[in-house]
């Protein structure tokens, strides 16, 4: 077993990405370990002229900071949750889930104070394929473009005069110290999240016993659980990041609320919804609830 002295954190170097990796070197700090970054640019940061539904999906994010791990350049990786691939490649595993951010979707626009507020035909920028299905559920009217780049080349596009308004995540705007940007936050029962936006994963080798016991006091176990619903139901759907599909579980108490929803981006179909509740106190049944509301989504048409 690995001695644990100091600890090196491989992360992009994207704004966003480098505060959560400095958000965990923060809490591992205060219990009194050295910590460093690797910064590194990733195939997902360079390709910027396609969708990521074109190229690879959001596993192209992941994969450098994989290597540097494999090679012991690096200790542990810090992503964002909905960035990670469903099944990770052997070896790895998800060591931590910290506890979550803001799950849900923000409206940006200058001049418009909500998604009602946009005239017909406006333009509204987005790179995710699940945002294009519920937007267009909402507004099938409005001018859907894609937006590539990461959250400050996405935020100038849009005051330059590219898009009317466009669609982030809550989460990464509160963190970057943002929310003024923030117009209007979807509810939920509008606009579904996508399967762990909002929470931290950190993701070490697998045979690294020595950090998996370091990091276990920073997991939050009901966003665990949580994500761990959310992230069955896209695995059972056949794992890809950049599909049209939205889950999201709420826990009170023990009771695990999960709610899903798929479109097809070439039709005017309506979305397939599926939502299952059930207690649970392990990660098994949580997973376990994904693949039930998987299994609806699935008999609905979705595919």
């Amino acid at each position: 077993m690995h001695l644990v002295s100091s600890i090196v954190i491989a992360t992009r170097e994207s704004r966003l990405a480098l505060w959560q990796a400095e958000h965990v070197q923060s809490l591992l700090t205060q219990r009194g370990r050295a910590v460093s970054l690797l910064g590194m640019t990733t195939k997902g940061d360079q390709i910027l002229d396609r969708s990521l539904s074109k190229v690879g999906g959001k596993g192209l994010f992941v994969k450098e900071l994989e290597v540097a791990l494999e090679e012991g350049r690096a200790d542990l990786a810090v992503h964002s949750l909905k960035d990670v691939p469903m099944d990770l490649p052997a070896g790895f595993s998800l060591g931590c889930v910290l506890e979550r951010e803001d799950p849900r979707d923000a409206l940006v626009s200058p001049q418009y104070a909500d998604l009602d507020a946009l005239p017909q035909g406006a333009v509204v920028g987005t790179s995710s394929l699940r945002r294009v299905v519920l937007l267009r559920a909402l507004r099938p009217d409005l001018r859907i473009e894609p937006l590539r780049g990461n959250l400050d080349t996405r935020l100038r596009k849009l005051d330059e005069g590219q898009y009317d308004a466009i669609v982030l995540a809550a989460a990464g705007l509160k963190r970057l110290g943002l929310a003024e940007r923030i117009r209007q936050v979807f509810d939920p029962s509008r606009m579904l999240p996508a399967a762990g936006q909002g929470a931290l994963g950190i993701e070490v080798r697998s045979d690294r016993a020595d950090l998996l016991a370091l990091l276990e006091p920073l997991a939050h176990h009901g966003t665990w659980l949580a994500v761990s619903a959310e992230r069955a139901v896209s695995r059972a759907m056949g794992g890809s990041c950049s599909m049209p599909l939205a889950a999201h579980a709420t826990l009170d108490g023990a009771v695990l609320r999960l709610d899903a929803a798929w479109g097809d981006p070439q039709a005017a179909a309506p979305l397939v919804r599926g939502q299952a509740v059930a207690t649970v106190t392990s990660l098994e049944q949580a997973a376990s609830l994904g693949e039930q509301v998987a299994a609806q989504l699935r008999a609905g048409g979705a595919h």
